[in-house]
């Protein structure tokens, strides 16, 4: 049985939109892997401070699932992936999680990140990487101390200074998922990213998601007041739909500066985004992902609607078609983004970690 569906409308929006556009060598730059019988189930009624939609897609995401769903989303394209496991609540509870990471880093030569707690040292942070062949750290505003509100929550919190150096003197990459309900915009975290940039320049620090920046409105004054400040920032647009956003990092950052991404396996999804009042809304097939209400994001449509309504990968690589469009950006350009950027970036952190 396949792991999933892929209709003759799916391959027709590949074969006639994406598979020309899209290099013969694909990095996807942020990519989940883990296993359900490996993970500590979250109590309930434990607030995660995390929005519920994307566990609705798959329940894990073994790394011969993730293979298959490459060979599945983009046939005839060589797929690799820079992957780390999903969220963890401690240190205990992500071991087995990240173990199994780098066992499959190890077995495919795929490159990998450590997930990290908060509470490590530096120490212990530097062994883990060392130990696993990893290339550097992803974290999570959810593993910051429980007493804060979501709202209040900073980059600090979650990746503490003893951290960042200790990833700056290695030349490690950190993968930023940005807190704070202003996403991108947020003049808190903007302020902080320069700091890491300015106090840890030999970081390989990635700005995921392009901040969060989902809709028009999240992406603010960011890169004109902020972020030009930095030039050698990275990012990348995983899971994000949103052409307005996609366009101006590319614009701002360079195509040099941006990277592909999928979050695996929520890009499995069957969605189309739209902005409403200031938010994303997922648009999904009737019945698919349970109760609608569960999570403001998601909103049904009509069993006729449905039958029009793809992957959530296909639809960031469209929105990221169109921008590149608007902009004028080449074949190579478009390569950068989707290949040689990442590869750049893993090889300089293995090289500079690993002497490799």
């Amino acid at each position: 049985m396949a792991l999933f569906e892929v209709t003759p409308n799916d391959r027709k929006i590949y074969e006639q939109e994406l598979k020309d556009f899209l290099p013969s060598k694909i990095i996807d730059v942020h990519t989940h892997v883990w296993l359900e019988s490996l993970t500590t189930k979250r109590p309930a009624g434990e607030d995660s401070r995390a929005v519920t939609w994307p566990s609705l897609v798959a329940k894990d995401n073994s790394i011969e699932d993730l293979q298959e769903t490459y060979r599945l989303l983009f046939p005839g394209k060589d797929v690799k992936a820079l992957m780390f496991t999903s969220a963890v609540r401690s240190i205990e509870t992500g071991r087995k999680n990240n173990d199994y990471v780098s066992e499959a880093s190890r077995r495919t030569g795929w490159p990998a990140l450590y997930y990290s707690h908060p509470t490590q040292s530096a120490d212990e942070i530097e062994k883990k990487i060392r130990d696993g062949h990893f290339l550097g750290l992803k974290s999570y505003l959810s593993l910051s101390p429980a007493y804060l509100p979501e709202a209040e929550i900073r980059i600090f919190d979650f990746f503490p200074h003893e951290q960042l150096k200790r990833l700056d003197s290695m030349g490690a990459i950190a993968m930023l998922h940005i807190p704070r309900n202003l996403r991108l915009r947020d003049p808190v975290n903007l302020e902080q990213i320069l700091e890491i940039k300015d106090r840890y320049p030999n970081l390989r620090l990635i700005v995921a998601h392009i901040g969060r920046a989902y809709v028009k409105e999240d992406v603010g004054n960011a890169f004109t007041d902020y972020l030009n400040r930095v030039p050698d920032l990275m990012y990348d647009f995983c899971a994000n739909c949103c052409e307005f956003a996609i366009t101006e990092v590319i614009k701002n950052a360079g195509p040099k500066h941006v990277m592909f991404g999928t979050d695996m396996p929520i890009l499995r999804m069957r969605t189309h985004r739209i902005e409403e009042n200031g938010t994303y809304i997922n648009l999904i097939p009737p019945g698919l992902y349970g109760d609608p209400s569960q999570d403001r994001h998601l909103r049904e449509v009509s069993p006729e609607e449905a039958e029009k309504i793809t992957f959530f990968a296909y639809e960031e690589l469209l929105a990221f078609k169109r921008a590149c469009k608007t902009l004028g950006m080449t074949s190579s350009d478009v390569e950068d983004m989707m290949y040689n950027n990442a590869n750049d970036l893993i090889n300089g952190a293995r090289k500079s970690i690993y002497g490799e």
